[in-house]
C-alpha cells in the first residue's frame, strides 16, 4: 500500500547521491555539504588532475574511478557502486543542489513516482546558454513523440529506486545516458514525474553544453539514442 509523501522521513531512508566529478575541486566543498544529513555521497572521479579526488575523499565522500571518458561512464559506474535501495544523480559543479532530491526521494519511496526528474529553472546570469536551453527544447519535443511524456526539460537531477534501473540495461557512455534512462523508463511503463529546480551558474567551465561544440555532441548523442528500437517491455520497477 502506498504511502504519503510528506509521511516519509527521508534522514532514515537508504540513499546514495552519485555525483560524476571531472575537476570539480572548486565546487565540490559546497556540493558535498549540501547533501542531506543521512545520505551517502558518491564522487564517481572520471580522470580528474586537479585533485578533486582526495578533496572529496577528505571531505567524508565515497570515491570510485571510472577511467573512461563520458558523462554515461561516470553516472553508471556510480549505479554500480551504489548500495542503497533510492539512487539520486546530481551535477558536481555546483549548478544544482543535492538538497532539493529531498521530495524526491520522497515521491520515490511513496510510490507516487518510478521516476523523478528536475526540470532547471535557470537563475542568474548565465546560468544556462541560450544554445543548450534550445537542444534541450528539441530532444524534449522528439522524447514527446518518441514516448509519449511530456516532459519539458532532460536535466541531471533525479531519484529512483538502484534495482529497477540496473534491470533496464542501460548502455550509452556518453551524453546520451540522461535521455536513454527516461526512454527505458518510459518503455518500461515507469510513473515520471517532473518538478522545477532553480540552477544556477556552474562553479568553473563546462565539459559539456559551455560551448556550442558541446552541445552538438550531447544533441547528437541523445538522438542516437531516441532512434534505437523500444526497450524490453515488462522490466519490474
Amino acid at each position: 500500500m502506498d504511502v504519503d509523501v510528506d509521511d516519509v522521513d527521508v534522514h532514515v531512508v537508504d540513499v546514495d547521491v552519485v555525483l560524476p566529478c571531472l575537476n570539480e575541486a572548486e565546487a565540490l566543498p559546497w556540493v558535498l555539504a549540501r547533501i542531506p544529513a543521512g545520505w551517502r555521497a558518491l564522487v564517481v572521479d572520471n580522470g580528474s588532475t586537479d585533485g578533486s579526488a582526495e578533496i572529496a575523499r577528505a571531505l567524508g565522500a565515497r570515491v570510485v574511478h571510472e577511467p573512461r571518458r563520458g558523462f554515461g561512464a561516470a553516472c553508471h559506474t556510480g549505479l554500480t557502486a551504489a548500495t542503497a535501495d533510492v539512487v539520486c544523480f546530481c551535477d558536481c559543479d555546483a549548478s544544482l543542489d543535492p538538497a532539493l532530491l529531498v521530495p524526491f526521494v520522497q515521491e520515490v519511496r511513496a510510490g507516487a513516482a518510478d521516476l523523478v526528474l528536475g526540470r532547471r529553472r535557470a537563475r542568474g546570469r548565465g546560468a544556462w546558454p541560450a544554445h543548450a536551453r534550445a537542444g534541450n527544447l528539441a530532444l524534449a519535443r522528439l522524447l514527446r513523440r518518441r514516448t509519449g511524456l511530456r516532459l519539458r526539460d532532460l536535466g541531471p537531477l533525479r531519484a529512483a529506486r538502484r534495482e529497477p534501473l540496473l534491470a533496464l540495461g542501460l548502455t550509452d557512455r556518453r551524453s546520451g545516458y540522461p535521455l536513454e534512462m527516461v526512454v527505458r523508463a518510459a518503455d518500461a511503463g515507469w510513473r515520471i514525474t517532473e518538478h522545477d529546480v532553480p540552477y544556477l551558474p556552474r562553479t568553473g567551465a563546462s565539459k559539456v553544453t559551455g560551448t556550442w561544440r558541446g552541445t552538438w555532441q550531447a544533441v547528437r548523442d541523445m538522438s542516437r539514442v531516441l532512434n534505437e528500437a523500444p526497450a524490453r517491455e515488462g522490466i519490474e520497477r
